[in-house]
């Protein structure tokens, strides 16, 4: 082969004629094509867009969606790499490099950890008035700043996805040049007082459809609606991510797994709790802390593994599983900059297994004011308020988790804590419905079976209150009134003896 070759992976660049080979075989490549390859070689490594635009557009002043076009069309001659990924790899905010080996370049550590970014593209005015697009760019801009407030994934901002605007490309080739992992797209259709939103939300790497919804509404104050539309869409779009990014985890051969998808498969593991579960969670956890010890969110599903399993009586996972939850508690806080969702897991650890009430409560009301529209900040609030605040503001957390996100594979917290909150203030018929739910979405999580008893036992219904034991027993057989009642430590105790004294006359044996 002559000098004036240049080789990477399976291709030869003839610089003296500009052909590409692939092992001798010619590409067809375009003119500007050959021009971006040729930049990316000859500078390597990371190459930013204005040296690119230059290399294919000499002298010449283009439009930045020109570049993404010759790119796209670079991609799509060049093929994927052995791996299933591109030759040419997008870097966010910056421009393009080319792999030059067989293999991708493994990523850095803290590449590993960086979580999935998600591009909320402009929504298509369908009203027929382009008097109307400041509303659709509204809603956008306000998907931006909310969904920016979660900490599990990033946002693009506004400026790099509006550049977008009124073209018609693939979802895919977008998701490439923003470097992300989702695009959320939708459209807004305003007709008279009437109005309609509908949002997509869809894996960038293979444009599959993960999830949409249509919004309908009447406009009355139009800011109003526009931010309604915001929360609602946010409040569902998070669990989705959560859901999509937990699969994906799933799909991943165990060797190559690090502390992000570890953290992943650990709550994936333990929401079932069910028999052996919690331990196989805090396995994953301790791992994802070895390989990460710096890492919030690896400290986060530790405290976490932990705490479900003193709250549930398990076989001891440490040396002192109380101490070490509060002390992984406090290192996730300590890494978590302001996370909502770590603010309230550490609310909640301090109240149930620190009963720190004051702090807790603190705790509580900085989660909620850092993400308002979190289902698990929601969930968690109610959770707290149970055991050392209202029992109105319980209602209103868990109702507002659940209008969140209604499909939410944790729901049946929400529905315990209105169940429980109903049972404390003494509205037992009102306990049933949801304690009943959360058993038939999840029969191994315990307290709505404790709910459930409680209720019928004050409404005078021993023999169901029996029926529904004998239920439990089946699942639970070690369980007993001094097991459960040693983990139960409310500001006010009346709030746990309301269960465990109708436990105990259902005929919970007492040790």
């Amino acid at each position: 082969m002559g000098a004036e070759y240049t080789s990477f992976g399976p291709f030869q660049f003839d610089r003296g004629n500009g052909t590409l080979l692939r092992s001798g075989t010619p590409v067809a490549v375009g003119q500007r094509g050959i021009a971006l390859l040729a930049a990316l070689l000859d500078r390597g490594g990371n190459v930013g867009k204005a040296v690119l635009m230059e290399a294919a557009w000499p002298g010449t002043i283009v439009e930045e969606g020109n570049l993404t076009v010759q790119i796209a069309a670079l991609r799509k001659a060049l093929g994927p790499r052995p791996d299933g990924q591109e030759w040419i790899v997008t870097v966010p905010r910056v421009g393009y490099r080319l792999v030059r080996g067989e293999m991708p370049v493994a990523p850095t550590a803290t590449e590993k950890l960086r979580p999935p970014a998600i591009a909320v593209m402009p929504f298509a005015n369908l009203s027929g008035d382009a008097g109307q697009d400041y509303f659709a760019d509204g809603v956008v801009e306000d998907l931006i700043t909310a969904l920016s407030r979660f900490r599990s994934f990033a946002v693009v901002g506004r400026n790099s996805t509006f550049r977008y605007k009124g073209q018609a490309l693939d979802l895919r080739d977008v998701a490439r040049e923003l470097g992300v992992r989702y695009v959320l797209e939708g459209s807004v259709r305003r007709s008279g007082s009437r109005l309609r939103i509908t949002a997509h939300l869809a894996d960038g790497g293979t444009g599959e459809h993960l999830w949409g919804q249509t919004f309908d509404g009447v406009v009355a104050d139009i800011f109003d609606v526009q931010d309604h539309i915001a929360e609602k869409v946010v409040g569902l779009i998070e669990p989705q991510v959560r859901r999509a990014e937990i699969e994906r985890s799933r799909r991943k051969r165990p060797e190559s797994l690090d502390a992000y998808d570890l953290v992943l498969q650990a709550w994936a593991v333990g929401r079932t709790v069910g028999p052996g579960d919690i331990e196989k969670a805090h396995a994953l956890a301790v791992e994802a802390v070895r390989q990460a010890p710096t890492y919030a969110m690896a400290f986060r599903a530790l405290a976490w593994a932990l705490q479900v399993n003193l709250l549930f009586d398990g076989r001891p996972l440490t040396d002192d599983d109380t101490a070490n939850c509060l002390d992984a508690s406090r290192k996730a806080l300590l890494n978590a900059d302001g996370d909502a969702e770590i603010l309230i897991d550490h609310a909640n650890i301090l109240i149930q297994i620190g009963q720190d009430y004051d702090q807790g409560m603190h705790y509580v009301r900085a989660a909620v004011d850092a993400n308002p529209n979190n289902f698990l900040v929601q969930q968690q609030a109610a959770t707290c308020n149970i055991h050392a605040g209202s029992l109105e503001a319980a209602l209103s957390h868990a109702e507002r988790a659940m209008e969140l996100s209604p499909n939410d594979p944790w729901l049946p917290v929400p529905l315990t804590s209105i169940a429980h909150a109903r049972l404390a203030l003494g509205d037992y018929e009102a306990v049933l419905e949801p304690a009943e739910r959360a058993i038939a979405l999840n029969q191994n999580f315990r307290p709505p079976h404790w709910m459930a008893i409680a209720a019928d036992v004050h409404l005078g219904r021993m023999e169901d209150a029996r029926r529904r034991l004998a239920i439990y027993r089946a699942l639970y057989p070690d369980d007993t009134i001094a097991r459960i009642a040693a983990r139960q430590h409310p500001r006010d105790p009346a709030r746990a003896l309301v269960f465990i004294e109708a436990l105990r006359a259902a005929g919970l044996p007492e040790v």
